[in-house]
């Protein structure tokens, strides 16, 4: 009997998101604007004013009525700075405007004051051929009352708020944040701070997925490494009865010290996906009272790799957000791929005057690689590449946000 198939990543990923799509989180909190950096909308933002809320001037310059324009030169009859209320303009006048200040009643022109000539004795000669409503930011041009802004599900960053803030919004409704509990397994890890003993290393998943989970906006529980013992591990991952998501990384697998994966197959579901995927092949998904469960495999490498391309779009699916894939550009290969391979490979690599260039050292249990690289390089299953090739190029910075 031949080994199953290999899942591709995008058949992997389109069943996390419709796992994520079937367990929405809809609960909302209302939180000030300076603090929703990064979480995302749970209602829509629609606009309570127009915007601009008036007619204003989008140059410093000079305000006038286009049918008291002859030719000759008018009097200035008032300065309007922003944030005052100017008042209507007198016939046969212009107004010393400047950048943001409203249009005076009765003008519809403002003509930049690099084309205008101030005379001797006060008055002001155009220059320049007038228009109508030149250089007039009109109001509702970026807004009008009642649209919708921003959707549901929008992902909160600095522009978006800073459009929130332009409507006067104080407060936003937002979901509330994904609660995650985050286990390792393994007897060989111990936690940074501690003496090493024999055969021990130190546990970097657990400081590189909480830092990444808080980023993404997770209230992350540390559910610690759990010990190679049945009763301890029924215990430990019976406390977790009030998270969205249990998160973990070493192999959940049939062996006889596989305490983690007996306990979840006792009380829930347990599917093990080898993916089509490298670093990364083993996923582990399922349910633990009806907790959603994601094992990722233990190497560092594959852990960053798996919980970029497919955990990270799950969490953000779960809170609503539509577009959930980073983004990617096509770049040329800075080097020659000869060893098509049967799973899609992601080169940690970066880019040297616009050519991909993968970190000779690409094993899976090395981070160092990945605190050089500026991204993950694409290299699909089968393929050759001679150099120049386009190759997919995701940056980091798409992911770690």
């Amino acid at each position: 009997m031949s080994p199953p198939a290999l899942m591709p990543v995008e058949a992997a990923l389109e069943r996390l998101l419709r796992l994520a799509e079937a367990a929405p989180i809809e609960d909302s909190e209302r939180v000030a604007l300076e603090a929703a950096d990064g979480r995302v909308l749970a209602e829509p933002l629609v606009a309570g004013l127009d915007l601009p809320p008036w007619p204003n001037s989008a140059m410093d310059g000079y305000a006038l009525r286009l049918a008291d324009w002859t030719g000759e030169p008018l009097a200035v009859s008032q300065r309007i700075f922003a944030g005052q209320a100017p008042g209507p303009l007198q016939p046969g006048t212009c107004a010393r405007i400047f950048t943001g200040a409203p249009l005076p009643e009765g003008a519809d022109c403002v003509e930049m004051q690099e084309n205008a000539e101030v005379l001797a004795d006060g008055r002001v000669r155009f220059t320049e051929a007038l228009r109508p409503r030149r250089n007039i930011r009109e109001q509702g041009h970026e807004v009008r009352r009642g649209e919708t802004v921003l959707a549901v599900g929008t992902r909160l960053g600095p522009i978006e708020l800073g459009l929130a803030a332009s409507l006067g919004a104080a407060e936003l409704p937002l979901r509330r944040r994904p609660r995650v509990a985050l286990l390792s397994t393994g007897d060989e890890l111990i936690e940074p701070g501690r003496p090493l003993g024999p055969g021990q290393i130190y546990n970097s998943n657990r400081t590189l997925l909480k830092a990444w989970l808080e980023r993404a906006g997770c209230v992350v529980t540390d559910a610690g490494i759990l010990p190679d013992d049945l009763e301890l591990t029924r215990a430990r991952l019976g406390e977790l009865d009030a998270v969205d998501l249990i998160l973990s990384t070493g192999g959940v697998s049939v062996g006889e010290a596989d305490f983690l994966g007996q306990v979840l197959r006792e009380a829930g579901e347990l599917a093990l996906w080898k993916l089509a995927i490298k670093p990364g092949k083993p996923l582990t998904v399922g349910h633990f009272r009806g907790v959603p469960v994601i094992g990722l495999p233990g190497n560092p490498a594959a852990t960053l790799v798996t919980f970029a391309l497919l955990v990270r779009p799950y969490l953000l699916r779960r809170l609503g957000v539509a577009e959930v894939e980073p983004l990617a550009f096509a770049v040329p290969a800075g080097f020659a791929w000869n060893k098509p391979g049967e799973r899609r490979q992601y080169l940690r690599a970066r880019l040297d005057q616009g050519r991909a260039m993968p970190h000779p050292d690409q094993s899976s249990a090395v981070l160092r690689s990945a605190a050089w690289a500026e991204g993950l390089v694409e290299v699909r299953e089968g393929a050759t590449l001679a150099e120049g090739d386009p190759v997919r190029f995701i940056p980091l910075s798409e992911m770690l946000g």
